[in-house]
């Protein structure tokens, strides 16, 4: 299976100049000084649409518009992220949008695809519904993860946060379907072979390490994590494939772990962020990721669509 190559990559970077932030890596002092290590973060909270994800949907889009297979609408499933970013691009394009949710998706995220101009479809089956009405309406189904174009989107990230700064030790990934960490560890190992690319699932959610463990199986039980961000249906097969072949760990956290992470990873780095993406952080607070002091070390934060009820919650246990 082809992995995602620097020429895709450039393709990627070159469609989607001008159409996406430039998300900025900010240094960060609090959090080096407790790891005793060299502390960015890739703050894709401030991304179109509050993730990272606009990068996949936009590129995936562009990519069929130069092969002439514009579609006539967009289908996609998603607890949220996907589905904005999908929204988002159908709107950029004037196309019609379809986006198939799990009924317990935020509401917040819920109200952004509609505001977006997105049609939802609330289902406990995401990707059979969203593969029905996919073919009723004749529609094109942009998957969230698990597709090459979409990947190279995720790998601009990668990119971007090389241009920016000394080249990384470590790379510290949030981990859900796989397509963020497939894009930036393609983009991160051509440029910086010697860096560790470690990829954080919730161990709640962790559809990616089940299916490298298993074979390619899903896990028997639906992923549900208060990183919700990260709670994919399934790992896809060429996520998969980007994985065993770029990343050099995958580990887990609890959600104790999220929780305890979260609100210090805002405070830290003054950014309203998701718990998806406190997971980094909390795989270096457990241990479960480690380097040499010093190191250069680069955490992607990849949204920061927080449910405001959540926020509240979060504040006043904090108080």
């Amino acid at each position: 299976m082809r992995l995602t190559s620097v020429d895709d990559v450039l393709a990627a970077e070159r469609r989607l100049a001008g159409r996406i932030v430039r998300t900025p890596l900010l240094p960060c002092p609090q959090l080096g000084d407790e790891f005793a290590l060299d502390v960015a973060v890739k703050a894709e909270n401030l991304q179109h649409t509050g993730s990272f994800k606009v990068r996949g949907a936009l590129n995936a889009l562009l990519a069929l518009a130069e092969r002439q297979a514009t579609p006539t609408g967009l289908t996609a499933f998603s607890a949220g992220n996907h589905a904005m970013a999908v929204a988002f691009a159908g709107r950029a394009f004037g196309l019609p949008t379809v986006v198939c949710m799990p009924p317990h998706a935020v509401p917040t995220k819920i109200e952004a695809v509609r505001r977006w101009g997105g049609e939802v479809v609330l289902t406990d089956d995401l990707l059979a519904t969203c593969e029905e009405i996919t073919a009723e309406r004749g529609y094109h189904l942009l998957p969230p993860f698990d597709d090459p174009d979409v990947i190279a989107g995720q790998a601009t990230l990668g990119r971007e946060l090389l241009a920016d700064g000394p080249p990384p030790g470590l790379v510290l990934v949030p981990v859900g379907g796989g397509g963020l960490i497939s894009g930036v560890a393609a983009a991160v190992r051509a440029a910086v072979p010697t860096a560790r690319i470690v990829g954080v699932e919730p161990a709640t959610a962790n559809v990616v390490g089940h299916a490298l463990r298993t074979g390619g199986a899903t896990p028997a039980t639906r992923p549900v994590s208060m990183a919700d961000g990260l709670a994919a249906p399934f790992a896809g097969r060429l996520t998969l494939a980007h994985v065993r072949g770029l990343v050099d760990d995958l580990v887990e956290v609890t959600e104790a772990d999220i929780r305890a992470a979260w609100w210090d990873l805002m405070a830290a780095t003054r950014l309203l962020l998701e718990p998806a993406a406190a997971v980094t952080l909390a795989a270096l607070r457990t241990g479960r990721a480690t380097a040499a002091p010093g190191t250069r070390t680069i955490l992607v934060l990849s949204g920061g669509n927080v449910s405001p009820t959540m926020l509240a919650t979060m504040h006043r246990r904090q108080a």
